[in-house]
């Protein structure tokens, strides 16, 4: 009996949460792996919606609801319709912009698709399900919300959350709407146990005191156990936030960023970070990860950037991508999916100036920068360096096809193409 139960938990969820390096906090953990390993429940994660797609930062949640899904949970997206209204205050220095509410649903449904991309919807025990909490936040009666959730909260124990402190202890303004937002948030999560059931949730570990919130609330107002349970704050082993690369963000909706770039930010992962991304960004298997660890860590790189890749965008997007970075580095030839600027002839015929090409091919948009990056030998036209400022671009500097490449460093090179 003893071997079949700790079998069962060597194979549950949350086992595979801790060997994944999901795992920051959770309450009452031993309650909630006899739970889970006896029952298949519902468990959510909330995403404002202040964006019109979620980047790499919120990879980590999304492979979370992937590993409920695995293990025959159902997972609940909640779109914050009703909260990204206010604003979470949470690791926020300042007041979020408020946004209009045409933008805001609009953001809901794109973002939507992303999760149609990463989750299974195929199987109506485990396909997500939807919610916006500004479905039940709207229809909330001030009065009556005060007199049935406010009265379980008091004010010194809010003040003690660190999204509420560390605003304070800087001496920066944190409004009466933001202060709300964690009343709001556990509100949210005794609405979705009530009408869908659901016994868990889970943020990052900023979102601690407010997942808290929530499961007091429910026992205090309902007398049920749920249960909370957080990720770590993913940082680079170089000290930068994750979800940022020398571009921008790195956006999980093609149109906003190709394959080729979505591939190269994971090929370009630092040698310390790898295999800790291999466990928490793939569907690799640990005992897979275990065997190829001692490879070489290009190859590594190689295949991290090939498996989140085929995630998002699909493995001939992965295969094309790679292909792409092979001919682009190792052949010193052009690929067919790297980023492409359309120039009419016109513009060209009497010569464009090689600093307003860089900026207009967003590889930088300041042209100091791009000074600089000529003076340190950082811009090459089809694999020549470009030696001055001065220098003009013309028809000569074109293929038969009518493109040349342009490329800043190793790393980012842009198709230009003339019409």
């Amino acid at each position: 009996m003893y071997t079949v139960f700790k079998k069962n938990m060597e194979n549950s969820f949350l086992s595979e949460f801790k060997r994944r390096n999901y795992f920051n906090q959770c309450t009452n953990s031993d309650e909630l792996e006899q739970l889970m390993n006896k029952n298949k429940i519902r468990a959510y994660i909330g995403f404002d919606c202040t964006s019109s797609s979620l980047h790499v930062g919120s990879l980590l949640q999304i492979m979370c609801l992937r590993l409920l899904q695995k293990y025959g949970h159902q997972p609940i997206v909640l779109l914050g319709g009703g909260t990204t209204r206010i604003g979470d205050p949470s690791g926020k220095e300042v007041t979020r912009k408020i946004l209009s509410e045409k933008v805001i649903e609009k953001n809901i449904k794109n973002i939507e698709k992303v999760f149609k991309i990463f989750l299974k919807t195929k199987n109506k025990k485990t396909k997500p399900i939807f919610v916006n909490n500004y479905k039940w936040l709207e229809k909330l009666n001030y009065i009556k919300f005060l007199r049935e959730i406010g009265k379980h909260f008091t004010i010194n124990k809010m003040l003690s959350f660190d999204s509420v402190k560390m605003r304070l202890e800087r001496e920066q303004s944190l409004s009466y709407m933001e202060f709300n937002y964690m009343i709001l948030q556990a509100y949210d999560f005794l609405e979705l146990n009530k009408n869908k059931n659901c016994l868990m949730q889970i943020g990052g570990s900023d979102q601690w005191g407010n997942i808290v919130n929530g499961v007091e609330l429910i026992k205090r107002y309902s007398n049920k156990q749920v249960f909370g349970l957080t990720t770590p704050l993913i940082t680079l082993a170089s000290g930068s936030k994750m979800g940022k690369s020398e571009k921008g963000a790195v956006w999980l909706d093609k149109k906003l960023l190709s394959a080729y770039d979505y591939w190269q930010f994971w090929r370009n992962t630092d040698d310390r970070d790898v295999l800790r991304f291999l466990q928490m960004f793939t569907d690799l298997s640990l005992e897979k990860i275990k065997e190829t660890k001692n490879e070489n860590i290009n190859q590594l790189k190689i295949i991290l950037a090939n498996e989140a890749t085929s995630m998002l965008h699909g493995k001939t997007a992965a295969v094309k991508a790679k292909q792409t970075a092979k001919n682009t580095f190792e052949k010193k030839s052009v690929g067919i999916d790297l980023p492409t600027l359309v120039l009419k002839k016109k513009q060209v015929i009497n010569g464009i100036n090689i600093i307003e090409l860089v900026t207009s091919a967003n590889l930088s948009n300041s042209r100091s920068e791009v000074r600089r990056m000529i003076k340190n030998k950082g811009i090459k036209v089809n694999n020549e360096t470009i030696e001055s400022d001065k220098f003009s671009i013309s028809l000569n500097n074109f293929s038969q096809e009518n493109f040349l490449k342009l490329s800043h460093g190793k790393k980012h090179h842009v198709i230009v193409k003339i019409i």
